[in-house]
């Protein structure tokens, strides 16, 4: 992972490949909103951070304005002061951050809005790896859902995951091949979860931290 210390520009990090997707950790200051997305996306695009221009999808997904004529995507996700930012060209990423935190309930959502065969094995969990794995599922569903450009009201009871010597993988989504689908982990520290989502074939993954966010 590449650190940079000092404020964005342009050159702040390696080209974006067609096949590559960037990934990077930002601080996110309370009152801060969007200002940190935009200055990452204005040193990619070339350009001022007011010069950026953002529309939202029919589900509520934020994506570049076509007028400014680049085929980059992005997604976004922050929790608590950090932020994960996933960048890529011909596809659209999907990424979701959640901190660790003490869910006296996580069976429950789960049983209420996972499959039956993902509750039954967190109930099999003692609670310190059941919250942990709960993190997990949950991540991994907002990463593909927000891939998909679809909310949480798309149902999260509609795509299902396995776990192999990997980690989660997609094995169920309503409409889609789940085989054409890439589900990544994201180590973010200990106190924290992440995944990252697209659909297409596999990419490399870059990782930048702007200093600050370390």
């Amino acid at each position: 992972m590449q650190v940079i210390d000092g404020p964005l520009s342009p050159k702040v990090a390696e080209p974006l490949h067609a096949d590559e997707i960037h990934v990077w950790r930002l601080p996110r200051p309370p009152g801060r909103r969007r200002e940190p997305l935009l200055a990452l996306l204005a040193a990619y695009l070339g350009i001022a951070p007011a010069e950026v221009r953002l529309v939202t999808g029919e589900h509520g997904r934020p994506a570049l304005d076509p007028c400014l004529g680049d085929a980059l995507d992005f997604n976004w996700s922050h929790s608590g002061e950090q932020a994960l930012v996933a960048l890529a060209r011909g596809i659209a990423p999907g990424i979701d951050l959640e901190q660790r935190r003490t869910r006296a309930n996580a069976l429950e959502i789960a049983q209420r809005f996972f499959t039956a065969e993902e509750a039954a094995w967190l109930g099999t969990l003692d609670e310190a790896a059941r919250r942990a794995a709960f993190l997990e599922l949950w991540t991994a569903r907002e990463a593909v859902l927000k891939a998909l450009g679809r909310g949480l009201a798309f149902g999260l009871d509609r795509l299902a995951f396995r776990r192999d010597a990997s980690g989660l993988v997609l094995q169920r989504l309503d409409g889609e091949d789940p085989d054409a689908w890439q589900l990544h982990r994201l180590e973010v520290g200990g106190d924290a979860f992440a995944a990252l989502a697209w659909r297409g074939t596999p990419r490399r993954i870059r990782r930048y931290t702007l200093a600050g966010a370390a």
